[in-house]
């Protein structure tokens, strides 16, 4: 089995609409593929409409959130998606996305860049506003060559002249919200030091004592060692070990099924999972 449990649409900061991205997903010959758009669920019923048969969805979300001042994000899989407490935290991150962007765009300004509020909406379309659609605005002008490169302190990195902080959930209490809602949490890309700060190693251990269930060690932002480093954090622990591709569509490098997940630990994740359960495809739209 190929199993990617990582991937975004157009119903956050991907290219690619849900319905296309399950399209590519089989094609790409994977058996499994998690749609985990940034604090939102938006697109769970497009993608589950167009399932092609022989491919199973998982649904979940990427959760903002911040431990000591160091933004870091956590998978959420198979959660009830309705539970109301965990609902009205992914729409408090979700709302306050709007009035972030529009800061950033208020700082570039400033700075002297002349992109437009309107310019970033029509690039987020229906999707959660956030970064990546202001780094694609940057691209579009040519002040970066890549989306990549607006995520410097010199643009949009953590503490860079245009950064702009938004509601972001402590991730204690982001494991609450998860498990009083029947999923599975995972640490996305623990230690992506290109993306800027990351929380310590030894915050994993406190996180693990809370509930988390793994960790993301096969991802394009981990190099050799940093996958063996986390892989013995994660035997210590006894966390499960996940890979996943981070798909963004054409707004990154990585293909679907760039890393994938071991068939083992994907069964584990369902096993733990009671707020929703993977659905298989019966041949969509």
């Amino acid at each position: 089995m190929r199993i990617d449990l990582h991937t975004h649409s157009t119903a956050s900061d991907g290219t690619d609409t849900p319905a296309r991205l399950v399209r590519k997903a089989a094609a790409a010959g994977l058996d499994v593929v998690a749609l985990t758009d940034h604090d939102t669920t938006r697109g769970h019923a497009e993608a589950l409409a167009a399932l092609p048969e022989g491919l199973t969805l998982v649904t979940g979300a990427e959760l903002s959130c911040r431990l000591d001042g160091v933004s870091m994000h956590m998978l959420a899989y198979l959660f009830d998606p309705e539970e109301p407490a965990f609902l009205a935290e992914r729409e408090l991150v979700r709302d306050d996305r709007v009035p972030r962007a529009r800061g950033m765009v208020a700082k570039l300004n400033d700075l002297g860049v002349p992109i437009t509020w309107e310019q970033v909406a029509r690039i987020a379309g229906d999707g959660s506003v956030g970064r990546p659609h202001v780094a694609s605005a940057l691209v579009e002008i040519g002040v970066v060559p890549t989306v990549g490169d607006a995520f410097t302190a010199d643009w949009l990195a953590d503490g860079g002249r245009a950064f702009v902080p938004k509601h972001e959930t402590d991730p204690f209490e982001a494991l609450r919200l998860v498990k009083a809602a029947g999923g599975v949490a995972v640490f996305a890309h623990p230690a992506a030091v290109k993306r800027g700060r990351t929380v310590p190693e030894s915050a994993i251990a406190d996180l693990a004592a809370a509930g988390l269930d793994g960790i993301e060690i096969d991802h394009m932002d981990h190099d050799a060692d940093t996958r063996a480093r986390l892989r013995g954090v994660a035997d210590e622990l006894g966390l499960l070990a996940t890979g996943s591709s981070d798909y963004h569509g054409s707004r990154k490098t990585c293909v679907l099924g760039q890393h994938t997940t071991d068939p083992e630990v994907y069964g584990e994740i369902t096993r733990r999972a009671f707020g929703a359960f993977p659905v298989p495809g019966a041949g969509g739209a």
